[in-house]
């Protein structure tokens, strides 16, 4: 994926497989136009443009955006700093996501793909045509230079490719990758999603005469080889994009339909609620309602209710991504090591009551680390599952066979009353027990602490009832909220007791989920292992998804991936929607039929008054 999205959080790993030659020669590689996953691509060479988007969309017009907190850096390979948004605009990947396939991707900037059938290495053809916005061809040194510049810069990219030991030039316009292991189909695919960047902009001097320095942030609008430019940037209060006329890939199969607006602006709001108001009055144009509370009570003013505000809750985008959103205890604190201590924890959550009362009934409480996909596991273990557990089974708890999981259930006060029970219980086995109504270590009186960190006020009003629970059962239990960019910099070095998480999985897991629960991301700084798990029975699963040789062997090791993560209670598992919820100003006109796995905004919509 694209490095911006790799640091939201956001996930978007693809294997590759199978596409049609585009070279004849049979002493070349065999080029194939894209990469998918276990099957082939929908789409084949010579096709003109996916499915889901309008070929004939007028190009014009703008949509105004909102984002929260701030920003202080334009540089899209470094994690550090608060990156400011849709800078993906203005770089090509060598690869483009199709929409409508759970795991596919096409050239963008390469015209092909290779590899060999032991995926020992990969090789990427560029485009003759691909050009920089100052008219130079991309090269395969800028390639090389963008994936040497990513691995060193970013933790995250050092972890996602770690097993990609060498980039080279070995054409006019390939580029090769070697891997140090075989067999692991998702690598081509990842590359496929590297950004890349003009080599000789970043080594020459900037504005002021000096060099610039690709390992520092910077403000200076970036040139990239993309469908937008920079246009302006207030630091940290908002930043507009144009969309380029001399834009060189405009015509492509994998861009026809895409890109229609002829301009971008992001706005900053250090408030959600001021941002709603600017919503609401028409300074900014479009809102994804994240809160089912708010969904329902907030659109009771005359934009909404006459039309000219619509509204949709959409499917799409979760037709292909695995939830889980949890509080999650981090175990580099001594007292959230042991189990019972974390299982305890999640006894106090009353889903049930928190969902009557603030929510309307209308939250679906997650029970699985792959929410909402095939991969969820459930029951009690069986058939190849089964199998891949009896493999390990000296690695993992032996509750995984015989117990299936379930969140503790509450809702009135006599369950209220029994889970603190139980959650009491397991303290006072785990060495804690309530004396004056506190809870303390039992050898040394030291008092239970949790300090649960969030970046946004916004969160506030769903997790008070939990830390009033908490405190119920003695334990001295607080919020903590922070700006955005103190926020990133402890969650970046692990600083904190518990924090508000949501893990993203594609329909194909793999490569990133040993940076979400593998050994080797444990202490790494800035690694999405949150809760610090390491684990060899963990360890051993991800190295099993990773290598998964057919889908149902891939189907039956992430269950089991997933049971075993429940198993260890590494997180308080809250709550998450079935549907994505939009709300727009009445400006924008989309498809009736949008990507099968994504509502296309704003890549596949388009302005009323374009070419007006």
């Amino acid at each position: 994926m694209a490095l911006s999205r790799l640091k939201a959080g956001l996930v978007a790993s693809l294997i590759c497989l199978l596409a049609m030659p585009v070279s004849s020669k049979a002493e070349e590689p065999q080029f194939r136009i894209g990469t998918a996953i276990l099957g082939d691509l929908k789409y084949q060479p010579g096709f003109k443009h996916f499915d889901y988007v309008n070929p004939d969309a007028p190009k014009g017009g703008e949509v105004k955006l909102s984002s929260n907190g701030t920003f202080d850096t334009l540089n899209p390979v470094l994690y550090k700093g608060n990156p400011a948004e849709g800078t993906a605009l203005i770089f090509d990947t060598l690869l483009k996501k199709a929409d409508d396939e759970t795991n596919s991707s096409y050239g963008l900037l390469a015209e092909g793909v290779s590899y060999p059938d032991d995926v020992s290495s990969a090789v990427f053809r560029l485009r003759a045509e691909a050009k920089w916005a100052d008219g130079t061809p991309v090269t395969p040194e800028d390639v090389i230079f963008s994936f040497e510049k990513t691995k060193e810069l970013n933790p995250l990219a050092t972890s996602y490719y770690a097993h990609v030991v060498k980039a080279e030039k070995t054409g006019d316009r390939d580029v090769t990758f070697h891997f140090d292991e075989k067999g692991n189909r998702e690598l081509p695919s990842i590359l496929g999603q590297l950004t890349v960047l003009p080599k000789h902009w970043w080594e020459a001097n900037g504005p002021d005469g000096k060099p610039r320095d690709i390992s520092r942030t910077t403000l200076e609008p970036l040139m990239g080889s993309g469908p937008y430019k920079i246009s302006s940037v207030q630091p940290g209060a908002s930043i507009r994009y144009e969309l380029r006329d001399d834009y060189w890939g405009k015509n492509l199969p994998v861009n026809v339909g895409q890109n229609n607006f002829g301009a971008m602006n992001y706005v900053y709001f250090s408030d959600n609620d001021v941002a709603f108001e600017a919503f609401r009055s028409g300074a900014i144009d479009y809102w994804q309602d994240n809160s089912t509370s708010h969904w329902v009570t907030a659109y009771d003013f005359p934009a909404a209710k006459d039309g000219r505000i619509k509204r949709e809750e959409l499917p799409n985008s979760l037709r292909s991504v695995g939830i889980m959103q949890a509080l999650v205890p981090n175990m580099r604190r001594e007292r959230f090591k042991d189990q019972r201590v974390r299982e305890a924890l999640s006894y106090v959550y009353d889903f049930e009551e928190l969902n009557r009362t603030l929510s309307f009934g209308k939250l679906t409480r997650v029970d699985s680390f792959f929410f909402g996909t095939k991969f969820a596991s459930s029951g009690l273990p069986q058939g190849q599952e089964l199998d891949v557990l009896n493999s390990i089974k000296d690695k993992v708890p032996a509750g995984v066979f015989t117990t299936p999981f379930a969140n503790p259930v509450g809702g009135d006060p006599q369950k209220a009353r029994d889970n603190f029970r139980k959650a009491i219980a397991l303290f006072k086995d785990a060495g804690w027990v309530l004396k004056g109504n506190k809870m303390v270590n039992a050898q040394t009186g030291q008092p239970f602490t949790v300090e649960l960190l969030l970046g946004s006020a916004s969160q506030e009003r769903s997790v008070l009832p939990y830390i009033q629970n908490l405190k119920r059962i003695g334990i001295d239990a607080s919020i903590r909220t922070v700006d955005t960019s103190q926020y990133i910099n402890r969650i970046r070095s692990f600083d904190y007791d518990m924090i508000w998480v949501v893990w993203g999985e594609t329909l194909n897991p793999g490569n990133e989920q040993a940076d979400y629960w593998g050994s080797t991301s444990a202490d790494r700084q800035g690694s999405r292992n949150y809760a610090g798990i390491a684990d060899p029975g963990i360890d051993s699963l991800i190295e099993k998804v990773i290598f998964a040789k057919d889908v149902a062997e891939k189907e039956a090791t992430v269950k089991a991936l997933d049971r075993v993560l429940l198993a260890h209670h590494y997180v308080l598992p809250m709550f998450y929607g079935t549907t994505t919820r939009i709300a727009y100003w009445d400006k924008f006109e989309h498809l009736s039929e949008l990507p099968y796995y994504s509502i296309g905004f704003p890549e596949v919509w388009w302005s009323k008054s374009a070419g007006k």
